[in-house]
């Protein structure tokens, strides 16, 4: 085998088209390993994981493009740098839109079709200019952007608050807006529910089982993962709890967020009891998502249905540890509290001793990377290493659909679902989906329960049959 690694200095792509040039790469006949990525200090270790020689990229940082390639001759080499040049380069079609040079800042965006809110996902590092501009132009914000630092988002939400416009996020990654979906969101039918969410997951599942059960959502509020800390101080959330208040078609508004601060959490809740409607609060650590769910639709007069899942026979898998490979905050969250009263203490890092469920979604793995729902890549490989480790026992892991998300996610992850089963590994996973994403959600479902998963619509759900692998394993 063949093997280049390359550094562009300062040519900057985003993570989307850098895991499309991969897939190009890959696809290459004689190509045997490809990555294109930002230089990250995550990209670099991944480099090393994937055997490659990293002394070529020694000194490389954020803002370099590095390129890495193993093919099996040097033609495949150089067809793969040509698919390259091409992924990298091609600009698609026109839409049909508007004969007009593309906008290069927030404001000027918005000027195009008199737009009152932009999103932005741009680097971490430029969003806060881009944000305040749109602002300064009269516009809501949605930042889709991660790693702003908190004292910026202070700014922003401040500002926004005086001037009545909304910034959800930074790191918002999921809203629906008079039932129109922005960024990460399921396809869900119209109806009565108002939902604020510091979660993007979080409000994805919440929308989900509603769906299943036949309740319909108008709007979704997103406000970022850092809006209930005690430093920001839930800016963005009692602005959306009061604008879902006032607004005549929201019959029962639902709150829902990773753990929050305890003095913001009392905040939240005494804004709540303001409402003339009613509110249900779903925090981490204090109840699940589906039991969220069962409160929101006891307001609607509907019953909670039974929700579906697809199981499989694996009560023989080997004795073991129980590892939580997550592309979801809050479902990471939510499984953590459904576990730890009889698993005791569950890590939250990659190298916590004992049981382990680790969030790939957080800033620290999508630097330079397209967050997990898109890229699989990191997933997968820590997927491997799982089933190899002869100390786990059991795999957990959620699979997002929904607009923004991965295409087709089941037909990546079913290889080395099998070929973990095979190894006597169980595989639980959390489908989160509706019945009308683009994905297919029964279709995704059958795909990774004939690989030899047992997949559950709620991740609550999921979790316990998960701690019941372990603890059934562990009494025998």
């Amino acid at each position: 085998m063949i093997s280049r690694v390359e550094i562009q200095p300062g040519r900057y792509h985003d993570s989307v088209r850098l895991m499309q040039a991969s897939k190009a790469l890959q696809g290459v006949t004689g190509v045997a390993d490809a990555l294109v990525a930002m230089a990250t200090e995550l990209n670099l270790s991944l480099l090393a994981d994937m055997g490659f020689d990293t002394d070529a990229a020694s000194g490389a940082g954020p803002n370099d493009l590095l390129l890495a390639v193993r093919a099996e001759t040097e033609d495949a080499i150089t067809e793969a740098r040509v698919a390259l040049d091409s992924a990298l380069t091609h600009r698609p079609a026109s839409s049909g839109g508007l004969d007009v040079p593309p906008p290069k800042t927030a404001g000027s965006a918005g000027d195009v079709n008199g737009a009152n809110i932009v999103l932005l996902s741009v680097p971490g590092e430029h969003a806060f200019v881009e944000a305040m501009e749109a602002l300064e132009t009269g516009r809501h914000v949605m930042i889709f952007s991660d790693n702003v630092p908190v004292a910026q988002e202070i700014v922003l939400k401040t500002y926004g608050a005086e001037h009545g416009l909304l910034v959800m996020g930074p790191d918002c990654g999921t809203a629906i807006v008079n039932g129109l979906g922005l960024g990460f969101a399921n396809a869900m039918r119209p109806g009565p529910v108002g939902m604020v969410g510091a979660s993007g997951t979080g409000i994805q599942q919440m929308c989900c089982l509603l769906d299943d059960a036949g309740a319909g959502v108008r709007h979704a509020l997103g406000t970022g993962s850092h809006d209930l800390s005690e430093e920001v101080g839930a800016i963005s959330t009692l602005q959306a709890l009061a604008a879902l208040d006032q607004d005549p078609a929201t019959e029962v508004i639902v709150v829902i967020s990773k753990p929050p601060a305890a003095p913001v959490a009392a905040k939240v809740r005494a804004a709540a009891a303001e409402c003339s409607k009613p509110v249900v609060v779903t925090f981490m650590g204090e109840n699940t998502l589906e039991e969220g769910a069962g409160e929101v639709l006891a307001h609607l007069g509907m019953d909670q249905p039974a929700y579906g899942s697809w199981p499989a026979d694996q009560d023989d898998h080997r004795p073991g540890l129980l590892r939580g490979l997550f592309s979801g905050g809050t479902l990471r969250d939510e499984a953590r509290f459904v576990a730890s009263p009889q698993l005791g203490e569950i890590g939250k890092k990659e190298d916590d001793p004992g049981h382990t469920f680790v969030d790939y979604g957080d800033d620290e793995y999508t630097q330079g990377r397209a967050h997990p729902m898109i890229d699989q890549t990191v997933r997968i490989d820590r997927l491997i290493e799982a089933a190899a480790d002869e100390s786990v026992g059991v795999i957990l892991m959620d699979v997002v659909l929904g607009y923004g998300a991965n295409a087709d996610p089941a037909p990546e992850l079913a290889p080395e679902i099998m070929r973990a089963v095979d190894a006597g590994v169980a595989v639980v996973v959390s489908l989160c989906g509706t019945r009308g994403d683009p994905q297919g959600r029964d279709a995704q479902a059958r795909v990774l329960n004939e690989a030899g998963a047992s997949v559950w619509l709620s991740n609550a759900a999921a979790t316990r049959e998960a701690v019941r692998l372990v603890t059934t394993r562990i009494s025998t």
